[in-house]
């Protein structure tokens, strides 16, 4: 199969600024609708039978949010990037995640429902070969090999500076 072939099959495309990090000749960056997110989180959390945990905005270098919702059988960790309507949930909270990512809980779907992309480990383990990167800056690429990240999940979720 070839390598154009490899990056329809996962039909994802990097958007500049992805990685969260950008020189000022690039122009800001969008950021994702804070409001946005924690609505859906309550209602996640009123679907899950459990409740807001505590939610921690991006801080400089991070890339993205983290939420708690908390059930009785455990707390699920939700990321959302701070610059694009993606979620993600991880094994524990952290600065930077790359392979931790879990499979979507059931009660996901409410992120979806208000406008979020909601990506499942498998997609998030995905190689950077196989994602269409080409939108990516020449800075972003630098902090992506200096780092040595690999993976889609890498790239969105991390503390690079």
């Amino acid at each position: 199969m070839s390598d154009m072939a490899n990056k329809e099959d996962i039909g994802f495309t990097l958007p500049r600024g992805a990685t969260g990090f950008f020189q000022p000749e690039d122009g800001l960056l969008p950021k994702t609708d804070l409001r946005a997110f924690r609505a859906a989180l309550h209602t996640a959390a009123r679907i899950a039978g459990g409740e807001v945990g505590k939610v921690e905005e991006r801080a400089y270098p991070r890339t993205f949010h983290t939420a708690e919702v908390v059930q009785s059988a455990g707390v699920s960790i939700v990321l959302c990037h701070a610059h694009f309507p993606w979620i993600a949930f991880a094994q524990s909270r952290g600065d930077w995640h790359e392979e931790e990512f879990l499979v979507p809980p059931s009660w996901a779907s409410s992120f979806t429902a208000l406008g979020f992309m909601v990506l499942g480990s498998e997609k998030l383990a995905t190689p950077l070969s196989r994602i269409d990167t080409s939108l990516l800056t020449q800075g972003e690429w630098r902090q992506v090999r200096y780092h040595g990240v690999t993976t889609l999940g890498g790239v969105l979720f991390n503390a690079w500076d």
